[in-house]
């Protein structure tokens, strides 16, 4: 190959990797960082995770929440009578949303009530952060906005005071540690 033909090669590689890198580089940066809330915030999560959209926490408004892989969980509650329908993000995609790289998350309700529930549970179980009850919006004088809400009904291991008492309602704060 000519000294010409080389350098010209040479000159067209540089300018796709510059090319690469300018186009790619917002896109792998974005992967790091969490669009801000446009609406009131609901959650903060915080403590030992990689993304976030404020000073070392990842705020969420219910339409984030909303934009999250979600389910739907049919199940009877020691709270509700008879069966009730609830709707929410799937707490595994919120986790895997701030990277969170612990292996608890304490739970704070809005009257500041804590409890720590293993974050193994949501992918093992299919555990919702449910803002949806019955097809409504849950109101803060009925358990909402969220509610942790597992499938009780569908393991007898799952309806016991030991998942009843990580089923937070009215949460407003997930701290990973």
């Amino acid at each position: 190959m000519s000294s010409k033909k080389y350098q010209r090669m040479r000159g067209l590689i540089a300018l796709t990797f510059s090319w690469l890198l300018f186009f790619a580089a917002p896109t792998l940066a974005q992967s790091d960082t969490l669009a801000k809330p446009a609406g009131e915030v609901i959650l903060t999560v915080d403590g030992k995770i990689g993304v976030t959209n404020g000073d070392g926490v990842a705020d969420f408004d219910l339409a984030m929440l909303e934009a999250l892989p979600s389910a739907m969980i049919k199940t009877t509650t020691p709270w509700f009578n008879g069966a009730i329908e609830f709707e929410g993000a799937l707490l595994s995609s919120l986790m895997e949303q701030v990277k969170a790289e612990g292996q608890e998350l304490v739970v704070t309700a809005l009257n500041d009530y804590q409890a720590p529930v293993p974050i193994e549970d949501f992918a093992k179980y299919g555990v919702i952060l449910a803002y949806k009850r019955d097809g409504n919006y849950m109101p803060v004088s009925d358990k909402g906005p969220l509610f942790i809400v597992y499938p009780y009904d569908s393991d007898p291991e799952l309806s016991t005071q030991k998942f009843y008492s990580r089923s937070v309602w009215q949460v407003r704060r997930f701290t990973v540690r």
